[in-house]
């Protein structure tokens, strides 16, 4: 049963008791004092009458109007192609819109169309529509005439997770600045970086963190002759490098080993090395056993192709089972390898092809304000040597591509771990030719791409924090707060909806730095810190004007049907409880008045 049955219900109920009781005082009533039949009439009448519009003011009956088109002004909508408004289309402006000739404000999207109910398409123009207007347009017709974007920075793509001591890029696209260029500015104001802006927009820069702890990089944009320049804060958030523990087996002493181990130790990382010299001599750390117990102790197993090949079929397999439990491995095979070594990688997910022969290749440049790609010396970096090998996996993963975009590595996941191997040699000679930052940026994305991952999942931040605007922080959990700038503490409400996700929503007040804290697992101890900052919300107006644009763009995207002929929508309710209110008062007067009785004296008894 519906509500509206059940009122309706209830109110005959009611008019059919009133009904009654009249009719039973007039039948007991004496023949003087009885009223007129008139009377009886219009207060049976009266009450049904009174009965049915107090209904109409509850559930007012609906209206019907044609149906029109809903134009939606936003910000910027005075730069938007716009034509004259056709019959049937009503002009709104939002809050943030221009003023606009015989434009309606309006405070909110679901405001004009509830004083629009008949509204079946909407055509918005400008900017796009805020966050604040979305969902009410969720679900209609939308037709979007977007304004052109500022000149400027319109995307920005920073690296997700930045540790110290490694190298990171970060990509965006300029409009408005063809033949332009971009620089990145490290926290000192130095610039690291330097690429030109491409035809279409994009630039990508690369710079290496230093220190951990949130820092702030600049993003400066310039134009062709240099006149028109913009600067965007780059906030990152550098992890601290992760000391892995690592086992370096080598089937000789080797250059590229000494140099490798000098790296591993100055970065901090502890190392266990194993130096094979034949005949069953070996030097470097203790021996220990070879298997899967004791290479759990490591994050990272780094052979070189000897060692490799001098492995036996139990040691592989203690290594392969290893791998599955999370242990990273890997393989540097700098020369051509046998049939047996073929097939072996082939159980590994690999293939191995002989190609060609050894031949040198070159890191790719990196455009920097000190020069480009040469080193202290001036010279540009020595180039490495390329084994006679195309490694290949159906589901491998390229990484460290050369100058020619081929890749020097590959990997794969397996199970719990990944397995990577490398087809370069000679890389030490990056570090006597003065590169040493690009040998360490070499081998360290080597080891933090294939260790193991340790430790539990950080909270991330979803999209670009904006002050007054909703900011999305996922991963944490019951108990979580924010810390804003000026130390005031706010608690976040994990939304039941987004599932394992865990996200909540937080709107900040203020610009700057923020603190989020979330309770760390039950496995771990303490609590997860995740700093993130907050934009002002005058701040890059082009990437928000971007970002607003996509947004209706895919709104406008999703094929709703618009209805077409009329509309309904409920009506007024004023009119009927005015209605109700007036009759009620004169039944009320007519009740205790004198009117339509027999006796002209005083009534002694009225029904």
């Amino acid at each position: 049963m519906t509500l509206e049955l059940a009122i309706a219900l209830a109110l005959a109920f009611v008019v059919v008791t009133a009904s009654v009781r009249i009719l039973w005082r007039v039948r007991r009533s004496t023949v003087d004092d009885r009223p007129s039949a008139w009377r009886v009439a219009v207060l049976l009448l009266a009450q049904a009458a009174g009965a049915v519009l107090l209904y109409c003011v509850l559930f007012p009956p609906a209206t019907h109007t044609e149906a029109g088109t809903l134009v939606v002004a936003t910000s910027n909508a005075h730069r938007a192609p716009r034509t004259g408004l056709s019959p049937g289309e009503h002009l709104v402006a939002m809050p943030e819109a221009p003023a606009l000739r015989d434009a309606e404000r309006m405070p909110d999207l679901a405001t004009a169309l509830r004083r629009y109910p008949a509204t079946t398409r909407i055509r918005v123009i400008g900017t796009g529509l805020t966050a604040r207007d979305r969902q009410a347009a969720t679900g209609r017709a939308l037709y979007f005439v977007p304004a052109p974007l500022p000149r400027g920075l319109v995307a920005l793509w920073p690296p997700r997770h930045v540790q110290a001591g490694r190298r990171f890029e970060v990509g965006g696209r300029a409009e408005g600045l063809p033949g332009g260029s971009a620089e990145l500015l490290d926290p000192g104001n130095t610039v690291v970086a330097r690429a030109s802006i491409g035809a279409d927009g994009r630039f990508r820069l690369a710079g290496t963190a230093r220190s951990a702890g949130p820092t702030v990089w600049q993003l400066r944009l310039h134009d062709k002759d240099r006149l028109h320049t913009e600067n965007t804060a780059l906030p990152l958030v550098v992890e601290p490098d992760v000391a892995l523990r690592v086992l370096m087996l080598a089937g000789a002493p080797t250059p590229e080993l000494k140099y490798l181990r000098r790296w591993a130790t100055d970065a901090g990382l502890p190392l266990d090395t194993r130096i094979s010299l034949g005949a069953g001599m070996q030097i470097g750390d203790a021996p220990v056993a070879f298997d899967a117990t004791s290479l759990g102790k490591f994050d990272l197993v780094v052979l070189d192709q000897r060692a490799w090949q001098s492995l036996g079929t139990a040691r592989r397999a203690a290594l392969d089972q290893a791998v599955r439990d999370g242990l990273g491995v890997l393989l540097r095979l700098p020369a051509t390898l046998t049939g047996p070594d073929r097939a072996a990688l082939r159980q590994l997910g690999f293939t191995a092809t002989p190609v060609g022969a050894t031949r040198d290749v070159r890191l790719p440049a990196t455009s920097t304000g000190a020069g480009g790609q040469t080193g202290n010396d001036g010279k540009a970096p020595p180039a490495l040597t390329r084994a006679p090998l195309r490694i290949t996996a159906v589901d491998g993963s390229p990484l460290l591509p050369d100058a020619s975009g081929t890749s020097l590595a590959i990997w794969r996941a397996r199970s719990g771990g990944r397995i990577g191997i490398a087809t370069f040699d000679g890389s030490f000679r990056l570090v006597l030719a003065g590169h040493g930052d690009r040998y360490g940026e070499l081998w360290g994305t080597l080891f933090s791409t294939l260790a193991r991952a340790r430790g539990v999942p950080a909270p991330t931040i979803e999209g670009d924090p904006r002050a007054g605007q909703r900011v999305v922080l996922c991963g944490v959990r019951d108990g979580a707060e924010v810390t804003a700038p000026d130390g005031r503490a706010v608690a976040v409400a994990i939304d039941p909806t987004s599932g394992p996700r865990a996200c909540a929503g937080f709107w900040p007040r203020l610009p700057g730095w923020h603190v989020l804290r979330t309770p760390a697992p039950a496995q771990a101890e303490g609590e997860r810190q995740l700093p993130f900052r907050v934009r002002a919300t005058d701040e890059a107006t082009g990437l928000q004007a971007a970002a607003v644009r996509e947004a209706t763009q895919r709104l406008a995207a999703a094929e709703v049907p618009a209805r077409a002929g009329a509309s309904s929508a409920p009506g007024l309710r004023w009119p009927w409880f005015l209605a109700w209110l007036l009759l009620s008062a004169a039944l009320w007067w007519f009740e205790r008045s004198q009117v339509g009785t027999r006796r002209g004296g005083a009534a002694t008894s009225r029904p």
